[in-house]
């Protein structure tokens, strides 16, 4: 059975700059996961899109992390470090709000970015929740941008 010391080590490789050994060891981890384990596919799934040279495939594995998300509660993901759930969400709309508008989807990048604009009360007054909120303001002003060109 999976556990969350053999994702974060999966992570830690990914982290390390090596995106093929990284890519291998959270695919490897991934290929352990049943269907049921929303917490541990949507944590591998998120860091899964990360080591993706194609926006396409980078977007299908964002839009798995989400998917999984939906299952979570309060403190499905302590494991990885998170101890409430909703503080992954702001993260994860982020993310994928920011391959949609790679792929010229700005609506549906839009919809992500309220999406996660309303999630991020979940996050905390620290150096991370600041991170996703700045990640948040620079989508915002991408689109906006995306959107005065389409209007030329």
């Amino acid at each position: 059975m999976l556990e969350w010391p053999t994702i974060l080590e999966a992570i830690g490789l990914a982290q390390t700059g090596d995106r093929t050994t990284g890519r291998q060891a959270l695919l490897a981890c991934w290929e352990q996961t049943d269907p049921t384990e929303h917490a541990l596919r949507c944590v591998l799934a998120h860091y899964l899109a990360d080591m993706e040279d194609s926006v396409d495939d980078e977007v299908a594995w964002d839009t798995t992390a989400l998917a999984e998300y939906a299952h979570l509660r309060g403190d499905d993901l302590a494991g990885v470090g998170i101890p409430a759930a909703s503080g992954l969400a702001p993260s994860l709309h982020l993310n994928l709000g920011d391959g949609f508008l790679r792929q010229g989807r700005t609506a549906e990048a839009a919809k992500q970015l309220r999406a996660g604009l309303g999630a991020v009360a979940a996050l905390g007054d620290d150096g991370y929740g600041q991170m996703i909120r700045d990640g948040l303001d620079r989508l915002a002003s991408r689109i906006d941008s995306a959107e005065s060109s389409a209007g030329r």
